[in-house]
């Protein structure tokens, strides 16, 4: 019996070694790695998701670039409590398939707090049904789509929507430039330029202005010249055309070729039409998420850092980058938490100055700011005004 009982007494002892071993049992580190406590070098890693190569390479250059760059500053700051924040950056060459792929891998095996991106609406939508189901915090620096947010408590952007910016372009034509009769010259197979145009229609209605032309045109159109005249023959004060600025370079020729005499206005895809159609588009206006040659502090220390750096002067998206960026990693500090319900929280109740505009979101997520109006004055874009906003 008591050789019994020694045999159970040291079985049990034994048990209750390797416990306690595999409790205090510390991983066997990583090459190149050290076997210290990793509570100083631990990183807060958020995804970000751009097209760095394909057709709109140059927007997710842009916005990567100044995700860096806020980051970079926040790291040179000490980070957020200590911890620096590690970005996790993948090429979704804008595919949709790439794009969840892209995704999947980020909250699965990279392990990421919190995305930034994607840039570019589809590939948007492809991947904010998952954000919500799984809870992760994103925000897309530039993807205007209204349905984007809508429903999606755990996604934002920090860009305005499509109906927004064309509602607050046909108020500056009402109220600004008094027009009282406008037309409107869209592309009927672009979801951007059909959702401006129904924006402005509306608005400019909405505030006693009468629409005297709503005239569709194709990707493929390249002779504007007789739907021209007949806007012409109406005699609007103003002609609204929310597109591209290669394609806004081409119209806004023809409008001086038939002598069209009417003030042309547009949204933020007229971005760099100063560059090649400067002539053309003299005294043209257009709304931006910014102007370059805003005064504010905000706006010329990160066209200074940013030009230091990349030796370039940054775009809207480039902005629009740096503003998601800072966004998410202020509602970060604020959580004190890298937990997705405390950081969408915390994103929700942003109240921020931001470089394109004063920045707090509504139930959507969507922002509620200004809208910088820009001018083709002397060849260059000057700043004419900033409306809306809270």
């Amino acid at each position: 019996m008591k050789k019994t009982l020694a045999i159970i007494l040291c079985f049990a002892m034994l048990l209750s070694a390797m416990a306690f071993a595999g409790c205090s049992k510390k991983e066997k580190p990583a090459a190149g790695e050290t076997d210290t406590a990793p509570a100083i070098t631990e990183t807060i890693k958020i995804g970000l998701i751009i097209p760095r190569t394909g057709q709109v390479a140059q927007y997710g250059i842009a916005v990567e670039n100044a995700v860096n760059l806020a980051v970079e500053k926040l790291n040179a700051a000490g980070g957020i409590s200590g911890q620096k924040v590690e970005l996790v950056t993948y090429d979704n060459k804008a595919d949709v398939a790439e794009t969840i792929s892209i995704y999947n891998r980020l909250v699965d095996q990279d392990k990421v707090s919190a995305i930034i991106g994607p840039v570019i609406s589809s590939t948007t939508l492809a991947v904010t049904e998952l954000a919500q189901e799984d809870g992760i915090p994103m925000i897309t620096p530039t993807a205007t789509n209204k349905e984007v947010t809508i429903g999606k408590d755990f996604v934002f952007r920090a860009c305005y929507t499509d109906p927004y910016q064309g509602g607050t372009v046909a108020t500056f034509a009402k109220d600004s430039l008094k027009a009282t009769k406008a037309a409107v010259l869209y592309n009927s197979g672009d979801d951007y330029s059909t959702g401006l145009a129904d924006a402005f229609k509306a608005k400019f209605e909405e505030n006693g202005g009468t629409i005297t032309d709503f005239e569709g045109y194709t990707a493929d159109d390249k002779d504007f010249k007789a739907v021209l005249n007949k806007i012409k023959g109406s005699s609007p004060e103003v002609l609204f055309i929310p597109d591209y600025y290669n394609t806004v370079g081409l119209i806004a020729g023809q409008v001086k070729t038939v002598g069209l005499d009417v003030t042309m206005v547009g949204g933020d895809g007229w971005d760099d039409v100063q560059k090649k159609y400067a002539e053309v588009a003299e005294g043209s206006y257009f709304a931006n998420h910014y102007a370059t040659d805003d005064t504010d502090p905000i706006v010329q220390n990160f066209v200074t850092a940013y030009q230091e750096k990349f030796n370039e002067t940054p775009n809207a998206l480039g902005a629009l980058g740096y503003d998601a960026a800072n966004i998410l990693l202020e509602a970060i500090k604020k959580a004190n938490s890298v937990d997705g319900k405390a950081i969408q929280a915390a994103l929700q109740a942003t109240d921020l100055d931001a470089v394109a505009g004063h920045v707090t979101f509504d139930e959507n997520g969507d922002p509620l700011k200004t809208i910088s109006i820009i001018k083709v004055e002397g060849g260059k874009l000057k700043l004419e005004t900033k409306v809306g906003g809270k």
